[in-house]
C-alpha cells in the first residue's frame, strides 16, 4: 500500500509541476506576442566608454584563432578597446594563441594573453582574474565557439542608461543546418533568444545573462559581488546576485551574436549537464531570496520557474517512468484509475508548449510551415530522451552535490563538407547512462505492450515518444565510437 501511494504521490506532483512550467511559459508567449508589436529600432551610441573583452579559453586549439580575430575586428576606437584572452589551456593551445596576439599586437590592438597557475574556480575563476586586471568599465564576454559581429560593442553600448547593468544578445548560428542535432538544438535555443527572453523582459521579470555573446558594466559585476564558482552557471548566479541588487538587465532580440553549436552528442550532454546542474544550483542558491524580495507575486512566479526550469526534465523523467506501473494499477483498481486519468493534464503541457515554439518558430526568419512542423515533434522525442541524463543533472543540482567544470568540445564545423572525425578533444567511452537510456528504451516499449494487452491505449503515443527518444539518443551517443 505504501509503495502504491509513493507511485501515485510522485506521478501526481510531477505532473502538476510539468502543468504549471508549462502555463508559465504560455503567460511568457502572451507577453513576446505584446512585446513584438511594440519594437523599436536600435539608438546610435552618442559616447565611447572604455572596454574591455573577455575571451575565456581552455584547450581551444580548433577555433581560438578565429575568435581572436573577430573580437580584434570590432569597429570601435582602438584607444578605448581591450582584448583579454584569459587562457586556463594545457595543450597546443597556448602557443597558437601566443602567436596570434603578437599577430595582433603588431597591428596596434591592445590585446593580452593572460594565463593563471591553475584552473582554480574554471571560467568563473578566470572571467575574476581577468576582471582585477581590466581596463575597461564595460566587459564584454565571448566563449569559443563565438564569432561576434562587428558592430556588438556599438550597438550593445547604445542601450545602457545609469542603472543598466548588462545588456544580452541573441545567439545566432552559424551551423544551424550542418544536421538533424544542429537542427534540434537551433529550433529550441531559438524560443528560449526570442519567446521566454522577450517575455521575461516585457513582464518585468529577472531576465539573465547566457554566459556569452553580452556586455556587463564593471560597476555592476563588483556590486553584486564578483564572479563565483560555488556553481556550474556563474552567469545565471551572478544575474540574479545583481537583479536582486536592483541592477536591471536588457535582452536585445533583434541583434545576434554568431555561434557554432555541438555537432555530437556527447558534447550537447557535457553542455546540457553544465547547464541543468547549475540552474539547479542556482535555484537552491537564491529561491529564498527571490521570494523574500520585492517584486510582484507574478514576477515571484516567474522567477521560480526561471530559476527551477531545469527541473521539468527530471519531472518528465519521474511521470514517465511512473506511467507504466500506473498503467497496470489503474487496471486493477477503481481509485487509481480515477486518479491515472488525471494524465489528461500533460496535453495542456503539450499544447502550451507547442504553442510557446509555434511563436518562435513564426517571428523568425525560417518560416513556419518548413521547420515547426518539420521539427516540433522530433524535438519533443530527443527531450525526452534526454530525460534520464538532465533529470540527474538536476538531482545532483538540488542535492548540492559539486563536480568540476566540464567543458563543451569545440570543433570548427560549419558546412556539410566539415567534420568532427578526428578531434582530440572527443573522449570515445561508454557511460553508465548511455546504457541505462538503452534500457529505458525497452521499457517503455515494454509499456507499449503492457497497454495493448491491457486494452488501455491512453499512454500508447507517450510511450511511443519515450522509447523512439531514449532509442535516439542511445544512438546518437554511441555513434562516435562507432566512427572513430
Amino acid at each position: 500500500m505504501i509503495f502504491e501511494v509513493t507511485i501515485l504521490s510522485l506521478y501526481v506532483l510531477s505532473l502538476v509541476f510539468i502543468c504549471f512550467f508549462s502555463l508559465g511559459q504560455l503567460h511568457l508567449t502572451w507577453h513576446y506576442l505584446n512585446a513584438s508589436i511594440k519594437k523599436k529600432p536600435l539608438n546610435p551610441l552618442k559616447e565611447y566608454p572604455r572596454v574591455t573583452v573577455q575571451l575565456p579559453v581552455y584547450n581551444e586549439k580548433y577555433v581560438i584563432e578565429r575568435l581572436i580575430d573577430a573580437a580584434c575586428s570590432f569597429d570601435y576606437p582602438r584607444e578605448l578597446l581591450e582584448i583579454q584572452v584569459l587562457d586556463d589551456s594545457t595543450d597546443e593551445t597556448v602557443a597558437i594563441i601566443a602567436d596570434k596576439v603578437k599577430e595582433w599586437k603588431l597591428k596596434g590592438i591592445d590585446i593580452n594573453h593572460v594565463t593563471r597557475a591553475d584552473r582554480v574556480g574554471f571560467k568563473a575563476g578566470a572571467l575574476a582574474y581577468g576582471l582585477a586586471l581590466a581596463k575597461g568599465d564595460f566587459i564584454a564576454i565571448f566563449d569559443a565557439d563565438f564569432l561576434p559581429n562587428a558592430y556588438f560593442l556599438k550597438v550593445t553600448l547604445s542601450e545602457f542608461s545609469e542603472n543598466t547593468g548588462m545588456v544580452q544578445t541573441r545567439w545566432g548560428h552559424i551551423n544551424r543546418d550542418y544536421s538533424f542535432l544542429t537542427k534540434l538544438q537551433a529550433f529550441a535555443l531559438d524560443a528560449h533568444f526570442s519567446v521566454e527572453q522577450v517575455g521575461r523582459q516585457h513582464a518585468g521579470s529577472f531576465i539573465n545573462f547566457n554566459g556569452t555573446g553580452g556586455i556587463w558594466r564593471k560597476r555592476c559585476i563588483e556590486d553584486a559581488g564578483g564572479w563565483s564558482d560555488d556553481t556550474l552557471t556563474e552567469d545565471l548566479d551572478l544575474s540574479y546576485r545583481a537583479q536582486l541588487k536592483g541592477w536591471k538587465f536588457k535582452y536585445l532580440e533583434r541583434f545576434d551574436s554568431p555561434a557554432e553549436l555541438p555537432v555530437i552528442m556527447s558534447a550537447i550532454k557535457s553542455q546540457q549537464y553544465r547547464w541543468n546542474k547549475g540552474a539547479a544550483e542556482t535555484a537552491r542558491k537564491h529561491f529564498r531570496k527571490v521570494l523574500s524580495a520585492k517584486m510582484s507575486w507574478i514576477n515571484k512566479i516567474h522567477a521560480f520557474f526561471h530559476l527551477f526550469n531545469s527541473s521539468v526534465f527530471m519531472c518528465v523523467f519521474v511521470s514517465a517512468v511512473l506511467s507504466v506501473p500506473m498503467l497496470y494499477l489503474s487496471a486493477q483498481n477503481e481509485y487509481y484509475h480515477k486518479v491515472f486519468t488525471y494524465g489528461w493534464v500533460l496535453l495542456i503541457g503539450f499544447f502550451s508548449i507547442a504553442f510557446y515554439y509555434l511563436v518562435a518558430t513564426v517571428n523568425s526568419r525560417r518560416g513556419l510551415s518548413k521547420y515547426f512542423f518539420i521539427l516540433f515533434l522530433p524535438f519533443l522525442v530527443v527531450s525526452m530522451g534526454l530525460s534520464l541524463h538532465n533529470g540527474l543533472a538536476v538531482l545532483e543540482g538540488l542535492l548540492g552535490k559539486k563536480t568540476p567544470f566540464v567543458r563543451t568540445p569545440k570543433f570548427n564545423v560549419i558546412s556539410s563538407k566539415d567534420s568532427w572525425e578526428g578531434n582530440v578533444y572527443v573522449k570515445s567511452k561508454w557511460s553508465i547512462i548511455t546504457l541505462l537510456e538503452a534500457c529505458m528504451s525497452l521499457y517503455f516499449g515494454f509499456g507499449i505492450v503492457l497497454g495493448i494487452y491491457l486494452n488501455d491505449f491512453k499512454l500508447l503515443f507517450f510511450h511511443f515518444m519515450l522509447s523512439m527518444g531514449f532509442a535516439m539518443v542511445f544512438l546518437f551517443s554511441i555513434k562516435p565510437i562507432k566512427r572513430g
